[in-house]
């Protein structure tokens, strides 16, 4: 399908209201771009480790929206035009140029699965997309299913991988596992696949819950999210079947909630330092006497800091690895 495109060049100053205008006229699938620095309090809200450079803000700006091909497109942009010269009287919108042009119609959401082939993370872990076909496959390979939806982790980063080599590192057969950030749920499955006993994977985003869930289905494994059942927490502590608990949940945010968790042999948080750091004062409340607590998704720039955090929460250093421009680092 090919869709009209129309662009608003016009200045940082008048986005907002020109955003709020197009809203008003029942336009969505509103896109702004320009060069205004993300403040501190995104960043946080975003919990992003590096911020983009952006060129020097010039007060420019563009506003694009799009319309049906098929729908007559010239009185949408008479009504822009003339919604552009009201606002003009009051704020500096700038040129006000409106440019149609066509864009085709694309599936964003699947496009990438294309360039997602089945790899070897180590000796014998495999990750292979579901929809792809398993051409070579070794004797004792351990081969983990994904299809990551929207949700961050197909295995194929380097704060995964960190991840994964430092699971098979550190876990005991039968150990107990917790999952925080668990995105796909790609570190839950492997490390029931690598012996673990009860996994709970654990993460704020309502959707990534979802995701996980049907990943460690298709693995083979049974899960649960049922957080109102009754005896939820507790029964999935008298047994350590074939399955892996998912809650929807802010571990930063709850005592309570942490104390439902329970206490685990294994913590591992593949998230970002910037939330690492505040976790290192709580994780404990997660684990038992003689945890372990993996942590990665740490950019080299934050190594010092986080290490820093960990050691001021009462953690030794175990280990640290590096991958890239990543690091993980275990603490005990």
């Amino acid at each position: 399908m090919i869709w009209q495109k129309i662009d608003i060049e016009t200045t940082s100053e008048a986005e907002d209201i020109i955003v709020a205008e197009l809203e008003d006229m029942g336009v969505e699938g509103i896109e702004i771009s320009d060069n205004v620095p993300i403040s501190e309090e995104d960043r946080q809200k975003m919990f992003i480790d590096i911020l983009p450079e952006l060129p020097k803000d010039d007060n420019t700006a563009h506003v694009t929206f799009y319309a049906d091909s098929e729908k007559p497109v010239a009185e949408t942009v008479q009504k822009v035009k003339e919604m552009l010269s009201r606002i003009s009287q009051f704020v500096d919108a700038g040129k006000c140029e409106v440019t149609v042009g066509e864009t085709k119609d694309a599936d964003w959401i699947n496009n990438w699965k294309e360039f997602f082939k089945p790899f070897r993370v180590d000796e014998n872990i495999v990750i292979k997309p579901s929809w792809e076909e398993l051409t070579e496959e070794r004797p004792g390979d351990i081969v983990i299913e994904i299809d990551p939806g929207t949700a961050f982790g197909t295995g194929s980063h380097e704060t995964t991988r960190l991840c994964i080599q430092n699971i098979r590192k550190y876990l005991n057969t039968g150990a107990t596992v917790l999952d925080v950030g668990t995105g796909s749920g790609i570190l839950s499955v492997i490390a029931k696949k690598l012996g673990a006993g009860v996994v709970t994977g654990v993460d704020i985003d309502p959707n990534a819950v979802k995701t996980a869930e049907e990943n460690t289905e298709l693995n083979g494994i049974k899960s649960d999210s049922d957080v109102t059942s009754p005896g939820f927490f507790e029964n999935a502590w008298k047994k350590s079947e074939n399955r892996i608990d998912y809650l929807t949940g802010n571990i930063l945010g709850s005592a309570q909630f942490r104390d439902k968790l329970g206490k685990y042999d294994l913590v591992v948080a593949n998230i970002l330092a910037d939330v690492i750091i505040p976790l290192s004062e709580v994780v404990r409340d997660c684990m038992n006497k003689d945890g372990v607590f993996i942590s990665s998704g740490i950019i080299n720039t934050k190594e010092d800091e986080v290490r820093a955090a960990l050691e001021k929460n009462g953690f030794r250093i175990a280990c640290i690895a590096r991958m890239g421009d990543w690091v993980s680092i275990v603490a005990m």
